[in-house]
């Protein structure tokens, strides 16, 4: 298995190395030994402000394969999120029929704290109650809010935001570690007051950071993000996009590469909220559209393969959940990959 994840890897990296940013566009060589039959290429950039986003195109790698989304599961009642009274661990259960993909970011609301999935995990109604990491994005409370159950959480439609934040909360990542959750999120809301111009914090309870993101006066400001940028998937020409990676004031922060384009077009409006949150926390001023906000096709191809022989570190969440680490230079690469087909669903990559 660990031979089989390596050389998916490498093929994933001459794969990336061969994007293009038009479709008639050229096309980087690869070596004749991994030359694929449609290489990935890229689209955009797309974009507003200090926000550049960029489509990953390619074939789907498990056709016809429809996992449910953790929202979608839990908008169906087809997943129940458990609370256990350990801060950095649920238990996820899948009470329907198909296969649950859920990827590390999410949020879920309520219980005695909100929390954020701290891996990716594929479930399956015969596992039962399964633990999962997770990490409070909510300092303080230990009983329950309004009236939310305290014995379980409620559907979020938000992700963690920012570079911080999301190292700090993925427990396959070496540096994950609680008390930098918390510091992150504080140092998150005071910048997004003062991009925002007021505070972002919920009276009911000023550290939740879930809150803060259903915020009126936030959600007006990152609306101006996602409302245009959304409309790149409308476009037919992008129908075969399967990621995206973002920029933020010009400097590649991050990138999410799937195994379909039917599961990065559902996780897509979430994908797009964190990093519209991640821009408007960044913004300094009347930050413009000009050409230092938008890196050259090259540099987003660095990025997507800057974890270049870094020696991986795997890990079995589940029966059905694999997960490598790919610790490079100035960034990280975690894959997943479902042991059912052995076939890797999600490459999720952060900047440092």
């Amino acid at each position: 298995m660990r031979l089989q994840h390596a050389f998916a890897f490498l093929m994933s990296l001459f794969l990336l190395g061969a994007c293009s940013q038009q479709r008639q566009g050229p096309q980087v060589a690869a070596s004749p030994a991994t030359q694929p039959t449609k290489p990935l290429y890229l689209s955009g950039p797309y974009v507003h402000e200090n926000l550049a986003v960029y489509l990953v195109h390619g074939p789907d790698k498990i056709k016809g394969k429809a996992y449910l989304t953790l929202a979608e599961a839990m908008e169906q009642k087809r997943v129940v999120v458990h609370e256990t009274g350990s801060v950095n661990e649920l238990a996820i259960e899948n009470v329907g029929d198909d296969d649950v993909y859920i990827q590390s970011g999410e949020i879920v609301k309520g219980g005695r704290q909100d929390r954020t999935l701290g891996t990716d995990m594929i479930i399956t109604k015969a596992m039962g109650k399964t633990p999962i990491a997770s990490f409070c994005v909510e300092h303080g409370r230990w009983t329950r809010r309004g009236d939310e159950m305290p014995t379980m959480f409620l559907r979020s439609d938000q992700m963690v935001s920012g570079k911080e934040m999301k190292l700090a909360s993925n427990s396959n990542y070496r540096g994950a570690d609680q008390s930098k959750v918390w510091a992150s999120v504080a140092e998150n809301q005071q910048d997004l007051a003062k991009s925002v111009g007021q505070s972002v914090n919920a009276t009911t309870s000023p550290s939740s950071y879930q809150l803060t993101l259903e915020s009126p006066a936030l959600k007006g400001k990152t609306d101006d993000y996602v409302t245009p940028l959304a409309r790149a998937l409308d476009d037919p020409k992008n129908a075969d996009a399967i990621g995206w990676c973002y920029a933020v004031n010009g400097e590649v922060s991050g990138a999410n590469v799937y195994a379909n384009a039917q599961l990065f077009r559902k996780l897509w409006p979430k994908l797009l909220q964190s990093g519209a949150v991640e821009a408007l926390a960044e913004k300094r001023g009347e930050a413009g559209t000009g050409p230092t906000t938008r890196p050259t096709e090259q540099v987003v191809m660095d990025f997507l393969s800057s974890d270049r022989g870094a020696k991986p570190t795997e890990k079995q969440v589940n029966a059905r959940t694999n997960c490598a680490t790919y610790d490079g230079n100035d960034s990280v690469m975690l894959e997943t990959t479902d042991s059912a087909s052995a076939a890797t669903v999600h490459r999720n990559y952060m900047r440092k």
